[in-house]
């Protein structure tokens, strides 16, 4: 058989004879159970499409590389940010949260950003969104919060009354929704919005001293925002505006790049802050902790294929490497297992062994088996430890950072409970023209709302943040703004 030629082969590497034609019984059929190719072909069609994610389902992804561009080896013992100059491979995925996978792009909602360093000590996984907070901040009201964001159970529909009832029970989530219906939650394009890695997480450098961080990616491109009519107008006529955009740009030589800050602060400040630090629905003061810059991303590749790359890529926050751990967030903690354990269902147990998501780095463990272990499988090795056999051992310096816990096992709330103070500070923040359109949208989200009780529960949140914002809401939905707020 020639070589300069590719000729069609079933999966297991037999030529096929005639891939137009099943094999049938006569002229007319029926057609042969033997056409193993054929049965081939429609079992494997019918298994084409893994569990779409529940949350994040629809994304774009990009190759590119991160450089250091400042020592701050002080602070973490990271191996890939220990010297400027250093350049680590990595992959993006840029998605919304709440929609399916046919869903639009442009559409209000937040934009997941999640980032995959491929470290010379193991993959590290950024795993934030385009916005420095969230709507809840304890993990037990994930599934709540992701419930109402989805369908009806009874009608199928998206349902107004769903979300707002929910945010209006839920006053931690007043500062989220303030940001997500002003102007940045819309974004113009992915290149166009800035990434944060909203929770607070630990450093710890080589002398086992640690400082609390977080982490802002900063659009070089600069922040470009959508109008909503043309948002609108876009979802409709370009679902996939902002995928195609992110594609050309890379495809046309215009790499976007981010330029990577973080917030540095002192283990002991995180008891007197004025606001809990590991509340995510909370930010700190860049007053207080001023960005430094720690390097840049720049996204210079697009990828082979969708489905091997971008819907197969799972990422983490639970996904660290020496010298980065994780911070008491309630959220935070959640997520450390909930991530990895949908990959496991969606995408299987051998999920990182896949290209997109394996290592750069050696991978030495004793897990074995599964569906689709495409690899050696460990080999003869012995799947034990501790052993005689000269298998991998742990590696005592790289524990973490011992730390003080105390008090009673219990379910408890977060200590700060002022949800209105930042949230009223993002209002005062925007200029007369963000207010507007933020009130518009605001109004426009609660039109759909059947019950008063809950457009009025939400009104006095926006009231305590600030009395011109609950005022101008509750008189763009012609009501009152309740007495008792």
């Amino acid at each position: 058989m020639s070589t300069d030629k590719k000729y069609l082969t079933t999966s297991t590497g037999a030529p096929v004879g005639d891939n137009q034609n099943s094999i049938t019984a006569g002229h007319r059929g029926p057609t042969l159970i033997q056409d193993v190719h054929l049965l081939e072909k429609l079992a494997h069609f019918n298994r084409e499409r893994v569990p779409e994610r529940v949350v994040h389902a629809k994304g774009a992804g990009a190759h590119g590389v991160f450089e250091v561009t400042n020592d701050l080896s002080k602070y973490t013992k990271a191996n890939f940010l220990s010297e400027v100059g250093k350049k680590t491979p990595m992959f993006i995925r840029f998605s919304t949260v709440a929609g399916e996978l046919g869903s639009a792009d442009t559409v209000r909602d937040p934009r997941g950003f999640a980032v995959k360093f491929y470290t010379d000590e193991g993959n590290y996984d950024l795993v934030g969104n385009n916005t420095p907070i969230f709507f809840i901040r304890d993990a037990i009201k994930f599934p709540d919060f992701i419930h109402t964001q989805k369908r009806n159970p009874r009608t199928h529909l998206k349902d107004p009354n769903m979300v707002w009832d929910f945010w209006s029970h839920s006053p931690e989530s007043l500062h989220q929704v303030t940001y997500l219906h002003g102007d940045r939650g819309l974004p113009a394009t992915l290149r166009h919005m800035n990434g944060y890695g909203s929770h607070t997480f630990k450093w710890v450098n080589e002398q086992g001293e640690g400082v609390w961080v977080k982490y802002h990616f900063i659009s070089d491109q600069g922040v470009k925002n959508m109008d909503e009519a043309l948002a609108g107008k876009l979802a409709g006529e370009n679902p996939d505006y902002h995928i195609e955009d992110l594609y050309n740009a890379i495809e046309d030589g215009d790499f976007p790049s981010w330029t990577l800050y973080v917030q540095i602060m002192p283990l002991e400040d995180a008891n007197s802050y004025r606001f809990d630090p590991f509340d995510v629905t909370k930010v700190w003061s860049h007053k207080d902790y001023p960005l430094v810059e720690v390097g840049k991303m720049t996204l210079n590749k697009n990828p082979e294929n969708y489905f091997a790359e971008v819907e197969q890529a799972t990422f983490s926050p639970g996904n660290f490497v020496p010298g980065i751990e994780a911070s008491p967030d309630k959220m935070l903690q959640g997520r450390l297992f909930a991530y990895s354990d949908a990959h496991r269902y969606r995408v299987g147990a051998n999920h990182n062994a896949l290209p997109i998501n394996a290592s750069k780095a050696p991978v030495h463990n004793y897990q074995r088996d599964g569906q689709l272990r495409f690899d050696g499988n460990g080999g003869g090795a012995p799947n034990y430890e501790p052993n005689s056999y000269n298998g991998p051992v742990e590696t005592p310096e790289n524990k973490i950072a011992p730390f003080e816990v105390s008090g009673f096992a219990d379910s408890v709330a977060y200590d700060h409970n002022d949800h209105y103070t930042q949230a009223g500070d993002l209002y005062r923040l925007m200029s007369p023209e963000e207010r507007t359109r933020l009130v518009n949208a605001v109004v426009g989200g609660l039109q759909g709302v059947e019950k008063d009780e809950i457009k009025l529960r939400q009104i006095s949140h926006f009231y305590k943040a600030d009395p011109e914002y609950g005022t101008r809401v509750a008189e763009g939905l012609g009501l009152q703004v309740p007495q008792n707020v």
